[in-house]
């Protein structure tokens, strides 16, 4: 190596050595609070909504939305957002609207930034109309003390904590991001994600739960409805005392399905690479399938048709007495 590039690395070195040192004195003075670095703005707004709100429609951009019991019996919403990009919060001919609105100069959008907004919906508990919630990158929850008509909550980048009931239908789509509901009763239920898990634990429907996923798990836990529709390209899928009272229909490229302890008037499990395994709680009539796997299921009982079928894998079912 010559001498003048051993100069530079060395001069290189040094620097990085004196950045890094500079960097911990700082961060040391500000105990490591990487917040007080950022140089975006924020501050907290309250709007007090003094009319009544059956309907709700809300429109985020990168804010994080949580629903809260009032404590005051009155609805409020608390913004905790940048003082240059805030929240137009206001309600009228019943409807409740929340949407971001920034105000930022094209240069405004430079900047460091280690906070994110919050937004805090306090409700009063009891019945709604229609919540509408679109949000770009943000994480939703809502909590048991409230139900409503119908849900449709759709978010590109974030998560969906859901214990809220509905009359209804409730629709939950996530691009990047997990989707969690507990508790719930509805009419019917549609859960999507393009990336990410889907959490069911707790839940009644009246009607048809479909699951959508196109690359992660599902699990369903303690869940009952009239038809159970699963599909996805890549992930596993667990159901665990899920009972379907018509029809069982679940459809997989990559990942295996088991169920424990589940049951359906007819079951129709196909998966292209991976097993099949698990209990049911009653007789069926069995027709299987595997390409390359073995097949181990019970005799044939006078219950209704279980066909499982997968093109690499074991299919196991045991019937529970």
């Amino acid at each position: 190596m010559k001498k003048q590039t051993k100069i530079w690395i060395a001069a290189a070195s040094a620097m990085i050595l004196i950045g890094i040192i500079i960097f911990g004195g700082v961060m040391s003075m500000l105990n490591w609070d990487f917040k007080k670095l950022s140089t975006v703005q924020y501050e907290t707004n309250r709007y007090e909504i003094n009319e009544t709100v059956e309907n709700i429609s809300i429109a985020l951009n990168t804010a994080d939305l949580t629903f809260a019991p009032s404590e005051d019996g009155k609805l409020s919403v608390v913004c905790y957002e940048q003082s240059r990009g805030k929240h137009i919060v206001k309600a009228e001919n019943g409807a409740l609207t929340i949407q971001f609105a920034d105000t930022k100069a094209w240069y405004e959008h430079i900047g460091i930034d280690f906070q994110r907004a919050k937004i805090t919906v306090f409700l009063p508990a009891g019945e709604y109309g229609a919540l509408s919630v679109r949000s770009t990158t943000g994480h939703t929850e809502i909590p048991n003390d409230f139900q409503f008509k119908s849900m449709d909550i759709s978010t590109t980048t974030g998560g969906v904590q859901n214990k809220a009931s509905a009359s209804e239908n409730i629709r939950i789509h996530t691009t990047t991001g997990h989707i969690g509901i507990e508790g719930v009763n509805a009419a019917s239920v549609a859960l999507s994600v393009s990336t990410g898990k889907i959490n069911v634990t707790d839940t009644a429907c009246e009607t048809e739960i479909r699951i959508r996923v196109s690359t992660g798990d599902a699990k369903l836990t303690d869940v009952s409805c009239a038809t159970l529709s699963s599909e996805g390209r890549t992930g596993d899928l667990l159901l665990k005392n899920v009972i379907a009272s018509e029809k069982l229909e679940v459809r997989r490229s990559t990942g295996d399905v088991k169920l424990e302890g589940c049951d359906a008037g007819e079951i129709f499990v196909k998966t292209s690479t991976g097993k099949i395994s698990g209990t049911l709680l009653s007789d069926k009539f069995f027709v299987c399938h595997s390409d390359t796997g073995s097949v181990r299921v019970p005799e044939n009982g006078d219950g209704g048709r279980c066909e499982l079928s997968t093109d690499t894998g074991n299919i196991g079912i045991e019937i529970l007495k």
